[in-house]
């Protein structure tokens, strides 16, 4: 029977560790802030903003909102990053992505000091995690790292496939498995016989962005299967395909007009020996992670300060 790796009780474990640190910087006057800037009116990111803020008051951790309208230019965005990066409250700098079209992402997102960058973009950040340096890692591969961990499931040693290359998730999750001893091959949708590669691995992870692309074919039956993807699909069709005879899901598509499925096709979870479901799965590791970030760096202001050191 298939180990279902439950992203809840990876999340809760991963809040419930912050709560003592964020204790213990109140007694020296510290409380870890994030300022969350959104740029434009589109509903997925209030969303995604909205349950970030939310992890903040939970957690008894300062944040800001900051509400910006479509029009915005990047100049206009590049002042407000700056006043954050000196704010003296504001330890982590979050820009929900995506941006505008007339905005430049990527200079936006290179303003935000390497200190304060918890969301793990920057270069310098980059850097550190291809040198085996301290710094802030990218919060969904991060989370998966901590899925592995609360599950005992083995990276030392052993073969992992990451499916996908992007500078969030694919790149720095192929880093993290390679920190971690792992014989790593990344793959991508110019890999050819990817299937084949796939096979290999004890552990694969698809963050591809393409609903149901790994098949069962491509797992062999002691794989821990990573699923990244969260593909809202709209068309009727591809809904009957990936989900045939599950009644539950077609009922939720005939109700709702659409269903969410990750990169791994469902039949994957019948023919493995792990998985992390879509939705339920690494998706609550992205926001518990960003808070872990936040509160590392104001552990680094209290060490600046020249408080207790970062263990």
């Amino acid at each position: 029977m298939p180990i279902r790796l439950d992203g809840k009780q990876v999340r809760d474990a991963i809040l419930a560790s912050l709560r003592p640190r964020i204790a213990a910087l109140e007694k020296t006057e510290i409380t870890p802030g994030l300022a969350v800037v959104l740029a434009g009116e589109d509903p997925a990111s209030e969303i995604y903003v909205r349950h970030k803020v939310k992890a903040c008051e939970d957690l008894g951790i300062y944040s800001e909102k900051h509400l910006l309208p479509a029009g915005v230019t990047s100049e206009e965005l590049l002042l407000l990053i700056r006043s954050l990066n000196s704010h003296p409250r504001i330890d982590g700098i979050l820009v929900q992505l995506p941006l505008p079209g007339q905005v430049d992402e990527r200079e936006i997102l290179m303003a935000i000091h390497p200190s304060k960058d918890v969301d793990g973009f920057h270069p310098m950040n980059a850097g550190n995690l291809m040198t085996g340096l301290p710094g802030f890692r990218p919060c969904t591969p991060a989370g998966i790292m901590r899925m592995l961990e609360h599950y005992n499931i083995p990276v030392s040693g052993r073969r992992a496939v990451v499916i996908g290359r992007s500078n969030i998730v694919g790149k720095p999750m192929a880093m993290m498995l390679l920190e971690a001893n792992a014989t790593v091959t990344i793959c991508h949708s110019k890999t050819v016989g990817l299937a084949e590669e796939c096979r290999r691995a004890h552990i694969v992870v698809a963050a591809i962005g393409r609903a149901g692309f790994v098949t069962p074919d491509f797992v062999n039956p002691e794989a821990a299967v990573i699923d990244v993807g969260m593909n809202r699909l709209h068309d009727r069709e591809s809904v009957a395909r990936i989900f045939e005879g599950n009644e539950k899901k077609l009922a939720d598509f005939a109700s709702k007009g659409a269903v969410l499925v990750g990169d791994v096709h469902p039949a994957v979870f019948r023919n493995c020996a792990a998985y992390s479901p879509v939705p339920g799965g690494v998706g609550l590791l992205t926001i518990a992670m960003l808070m872990s970030n936040t509160v590392e760096s104001a552990e680094r202001r209290l060490a600046r300060r020249g408080g207790t050191p970062i263990s």
